[in-house]
């Protein structure tokens, strides 16, 4: 084909993409968006919680292989952490690129944030094996057993063999997001979401490979993701990742860092939250707490994805639009988001406050599990609703490149609240301190959203 007929097609192709992101009717475009990144958030749920429920039909030692599961949970979201702040990162500021017409400066990001989580995984991979004792010491208490800490070690240490492909599969999908591309993004993960919950009553109960089983299964799924992501990144216009375009500078470093660090601390606080619950609960009830609270926290994970899904197709539409100087779209995309995002909500919180006992029971039938978790599920079905506007406000402060606020709102639910609320609550209260700890930071949270909300509403509005 003549050069000249390549250079116009691509040329058309960036316009109508251009075109796309700023000139759809904004519900159409979010929900357009959202539609294939809620699917994936959905099932990227399931295959998370895939995990919990499968060991929790382990005919020998069910409850404490719950809790071993639950010990490593931190050690998850902290891989995920640091995937997501260099995949936020440099989708946020290649998606502004984008908008501004700078295709040659989005293509050098994506490619530098992919290697930067590549090499930060190895790191995480190697290091994280020789340490892992120490690591699940930090994570559980003196309350756990010998069998439970063997458990432990076993599912943690081949975790972290996928964390190279793990933190690269959420840097891809948020880059292809940020593009407009959800639906090679959706792809990609419900792929690796598939495999994994294929594989887990496979290697886990027919196999009998027990825990390890699970985590064998689910790093399958991650390096099933990694590889389809890749190729989904070489298709439909998406910027493609080369070496050559791999820059490790102080700019784009510190691009990732403004753009990703909200959700490293929203992730990582999450991490320390995880470990200071499995600690307190530890504490307070023992395994069947810890197991309990696990379950929980895996619940609410998969039902607050829907949200984050529906948050992910604002984002590109926010951050594109927004670096084309179309404001007053990211301000009716962020009030058609919380408005929605309540609704749903609140549908699900009253199903949840009614049926915890059944949906506790679901993941592992233990009366001194249910009694923990139901009183706990019921406390974060209260305050559920108000997590539309937290989420949706945090998105944008970051989709728009107002870090210092969106690390603030980020870190206010499993740091700045959470923290001291999991220290002082169950001193107080005892095991009913755990079970409550989340909600209340969730209510405090809102004190802190809603002004910065406010005011850079009024700024794009002006």
């Amino acid at each position: 084909m003549p050069e000249w007929k390549i250079s116009k097609m691509l040329g058309s192709a960036k316009k109508n993409k251009y075109e796309y992101m700023t000139q759809t009717p904004v519900p159409k475009l979010i929900t357009m968006l959202a539609i294939p990144t809620i699917i994936s958030m959905l099932v990227t749920g399931l295959y998370n919680s895939a995990d919990t429920y499968f060991v929790g039909q382990i005919p020998v030692n069910a409850t404490r292989a719950t809790a071993a599961v639950g010990i490593v949970f931190p050690l998850m979201s902290i891989i995920q952490a640091v995937g997501f702040l260099f995949g936020h990162g440099s989708g946020n500021y290649l998606s502004r690129m984008l908008g501004a017409d700078k295709k040659e400066e989005a293509s050098k990001m994506a490619s530098t944030g992919f290697m930067l989580a590549m090499m930060t995984g190895i790191v995480f991979a190697v290091l994280g094996n020789i340490f892992i004792n120490e690591l699940i010491r930090f994570f559980a208490t003196g309350e756990v057993s010998a069998e439970t800490y063997a458990m432990t070690a076993d599912y943690g240490r081949i975790i972290l063999i996928g964390a190279p492909f793990m933190m690269c599969q959420f840097v891809i999908n948020n880059q292809l997001r940020f593009q407009g591309s959800a639906v090679y993004a959706m792809i990609g993960l419900v792929s690796g979401a598939i495999i994994n919950i294929f594989l887990d009553p496979l290697m886990i109960l027919t196999l009998g490979m027990g825990i390890k089983g699970a985590a064998i299964a689910t790093v399958s799924g991650q390096i099933t993701s990694f590889f389809i992501l890749l190729i989904g990144s070489r298709r439909g216009g998406n910027i493609r990742l080369r070496l050559k375009d791999v820059h490790i500078n102080g700019h784009f470093i510190k691009e990732i860092i403004n753009g990703g660090i909200p959700s490293l601390f929203r992730q990582g606080l999450a991490a320390l939250a995880a470990i200071l619950m499995n600690r307190a609960a530890g504490s307070c009830g023992g395994e069947a707490a810890i197991a309990g609270m696990s379950i929980v926290t895996r619940v609410m994970l998969l039902l607050s994805s829907a949200l984050i899904g529906f948050g992910q197709g604002f984002q590109p539409v926010c951050s594109f639009n927004y670096g084309a100087g179309l404001k007053s779209r990211v301000r009716e995309g962020f009030w058609f988001c919380v408005k929605w995002g309540t609704v749903f909500l609140t549908i699900i919180a009253v199903a949840c406050f009614i049926y915890a006992p059944e949906i506790i029971a679901f993941f592992r039938n233990d009366e001194d599990v249910v009694a923990v978790g139901r009183v706990a599920l019921r406390f974060q079905s209260i305050v559920f609703p108000l997590n539309a506007l937290i989420v949706m406000t945090n998105m944008m402060l970051q989709s728009i490149g107002k870090g210092v606020k969106a690390s603030i709102t980020a870190s206010a639910r499993n740091g700045i609240f959470f923290i001291p609320l999991i220290l002082l609550l169950p001193a107080w209260l005892g095991l009913k301190g755990v079970e409550m700890t989340q909600s209340v930071a969730d209510l405090l949270t809102l004190f802190i959203t809603i002004p910065f909300a406010v005011s850079e509403l009024t700024k794009m509005r002006e």
